[in-house]
């Protein structure tokens, strides 16, 4: 079995940043093959691999998700009360974000292949799990596109309009979104911060 070197895994993930501005530069094929292969093996519950993804690098079909989801978007945040011109500006970015990101990776939530229980707490704890499997799956491939030289950036909002994603994508119907990745090479340096140790963790010992 092969180790990968700790100190070279941690630089990776202290390194890794949220990039949302990228070259106009393509991402390849087999690049986005192997950020996939990173997803699928992550841990999943029971090793059912509920994770579902549909990678979008066509300009048309990334421009029409973009679409879809910000009619819904627009909606609701008009139902919310957000003044037009906010709302506007908003979907403006949502748009831009999307529709500019040289490929997209939507990420879904299958939950035909999981256990199914009568008691009720039960069931939300295997459609936890399956989320939480998802989430495994995701943070793989943004380790591995971070590898690449690639830049990523995880959107949770399909999580909130999964049935537009679903027919934006014509996705079977079991498909439920949970978010997209955005991808391509970097064309910023963001810096962040991380709250200490001690301020997350207790200790028993």
């Amino acid at each position: 079995m092969s180790v990968v070197n700790a100190e070279a895994l941690l630089a990776i993930m202290r390194e890794r940043r949220s990039i949302r501005r990228y070259t106009s530069r393509a991402v390849p094929r087999a690049v986005l093959e192997r950020l996939l292969e990173a997803a699928r093996w992550a841990p999943s519950a029971h090793n059912r691999q509920p994770w579902r993804f549909a990678v979008v690098t066509s300009a048309e079909r990334r421009a029409a998700l973009a679409r879809a989801m910000g009619e819904r978007f627009r909606a609701d945040l008009l139902a919310e009360g957000l003044a037009e011109d906010a709302i506007e500006a908003q979907l403006m970015r949502s748009y831009a974000r999307l529709s500019e990101a040289p490929a997209l990776i939507v990420f879904f939530l299958s939950t035909t292949d999981m256990d199914t229980h009568t008691n009720a707490q039960r069931q939300q704890g295997e459609h936890l799990m399956a989320v939480q499997s998802v989430a495994l799956a995701v943070q793989n491939l943004l380790l591995a596109a971070h590898a690449e030289g690639l830049g990523a950036c995880w959107v949770c909002a399909p999580l909130f309009v999964p049935q537009e994603v679903q027919r934006a994508l014509d996705v079977p119907q079991e498909w439920v979104a949970q978010g997209l990745v955005t991808l391509g090479y970097p064309s910023e340096r963001p810096t962040r911060a991380r709250d200490p140790i001690e301020a997350k963790t207790r200790w028993y010992t």
